[in-house]
């Protein structure tokens, strides 16, 4: 009886059994193992298991936990950007050490450094940090002229000191500079310098258009005259540096007072002619037309916002005060609901639309809540003991150097989780490493 022909093999099952065949026999008849072919993710050019290395898996992971590549849809909310950038400013507020206002600084600037755009807005950080500074060489030169009021006995220098009138009595020109003065000073100066850059933070990695569209119907125009104000410096600054450039290549002077006399005027032309489509836009769109709403709805959105506000004042007094320590927070609470529900009711009157309104993301949360978090640990840190607060404002009499204390440090450490969780730009973001997305060069050499 002749056996059954062998089943005839078709597509892959064809090729592996071909590929068995070809490979030579072992000593003892048997042929190696096959390799057998695995997953998309892990397999290679030809189908076939690539190794495993651990730097190709400390490559994957890492490609696993950058933050994805800012788009129209992931970007984070304006409104988290200003709420991380407050909760520094808040931080900063609380305290005049040195190292912990410079820490500060260098929080807020790699954040922008890491997450900053390349929108117009977006280049006016510098311009703060210009202004801190100047706002920190003034207070330093008024401690110098007009003295200061901190005792010292460490003389650094004597001006001769004006003299002054009866009338003008407890402010001197000139005289003696201490070092406890100018310490004093430096200090306060700082202060007011980081919080000028934790605004400049916010105003480079928050689209300001963007914010406008997300706030209430009923505090649009208001929205509107504050965006207005805040874009107005990083489109003066914009002008100014495109007129400087423009001065350079036609080799004109672009510095000192002839180039800035010469640059102002264009660049006050410029504002104007902004203002005017500005304006010409805004009508064109029906801006400050509202819809009828009854008088008695009128009246209750003014009782309720007005209300809401004096609840919240009398509410922070009360916080902020020994005696107001009973009904401080739940004036605060109730102010705080009279005021929603009055801007809830001031919304009907708005006659506007939102095409594709932000999302608050989950990454918008822990951005939001990094800034709000230094602000708190801060706060908490201070009122736990009097030594605590001690450390946040060190002294200038006597004259010690400051330190730095160590959980202060740690939470404002916590304002940096916004460089490594916020979607990464196009320009800021590194190629990737992962093995998928690089094919391997051809080396197979061409018969001859």
């Amino acid at each position: 009886m002749a056996s059954p022909p062998p089943p005839r093999l078709t597509g892959s099952t064809a090729m592996t059994a071909s590929s068995n065949d070809a490979r030579p026999e072992g000593p003892a008849g048997h042929r190696p193992a096959a390799a057998t072919p695995v997953g998309r993710r892990s397999a290679g050019r030809n189908g076939w298991a690539q190794p495993q290395t651990p730097g190709t898996r400390s490559k994957r992971v890492q490609h696993r936990l950058t933050a994805p590549q800012a788009t129209r849809t992931n970007a984070i909310h304006p409104g988290a950007w200003w709420l991380w950038a407050l909760g520094l400013g808040t931080a900063a507020s609380r305290t005049t050490n040195p190292l912990l206002l410079a820490l500060l600084i260098g929080v807020a600037g790699y954040v922008v450094a890491a997450r900053r755009t390349e929108a117009p807005w977006a280049h006016s950080y510098a311009a703060f940090v210009k202004l801190a500074l100047a706002v920190l060489l003034i207070r330093l030169a008024f401690a110098v002229i007009l003295g200061s009021p901190i005792p010292g006995t460490h003389t650094l220098l004597t001006l001769p000191e004006l003299p002054l009138p009866a009338w003008a009595e407890g402010i001197r020109i000139g005289g003696r500079v201490t070092a406890e003065g100018l310490t004093f000073a430096l200090y306060d100066g700082l202060k007011l310098a980081t919080l000028l850059i934790c605004v400049g933070a916010a105003n480079a990695l928050a689209n300001p258009a963007r914010l406008l569209k997300s706030l209430p119907g009923a505090l649009y125009e208001a929205g509107v005259a504050v965006v207005v104000a805040l874009t107005f410096a990083p489109n003066l600054i914009a002008d100014v540096q495109r007129l400087r450039a423009a001065r350079r290549l036609r080799g004109r002077p672009d510095k000192g007072l002839r180039g800035l006399l010469q640059v102002g005027l264009p660049v006050l032309e410029g504002a104007l002619e902004r203002s005017v489509a500005l304006a010409a836009a805004m009508d064109a769109r029906g801006y400050g037309r509202t819809a009828d709403v009854p008088p008695t709805v009128r009246r209750t959105t003014t009782a309720l916002t007005l209300g809401g506000l004096v609840g919240v004042c009398a509410g922070t007094y009360g916080l902020l005060t020994a005696e107001g320590g009973s009904y401080g927070l739940p004036v605060l609470l109730a102010g705080l609901a009279a005021a929603l529900a009055g801007l809830w009711l001031g919304g009907r009157r708005s006659l506007r639309t939102r095409y594709r309104p932000d999302a608050w993301g989950v990454r918008a949360w822990l951005v939001a809540a990094s800034g709000a978090a230094v602000a708190t640990l801060l706060i908490l840190y201070a009122s736990h003991a009097p030594s605590n607060s001690a450390a946040l404002h060190p002294g200038v009499v006597p004259l010690t150097a400051p330190t730095l204390p160590l959980w202060p440090a740690a939470a404002i450490l916590l304002g940096l989780l916004p460089a490594f969780i916020a979607p990464a730009p196009e320009h800021t973001r590194p190629k990737s490493a992962h093995p998928e997305h690089t094919r391997p060069k051809n080396t197979r050499k061409e018969p001859s």
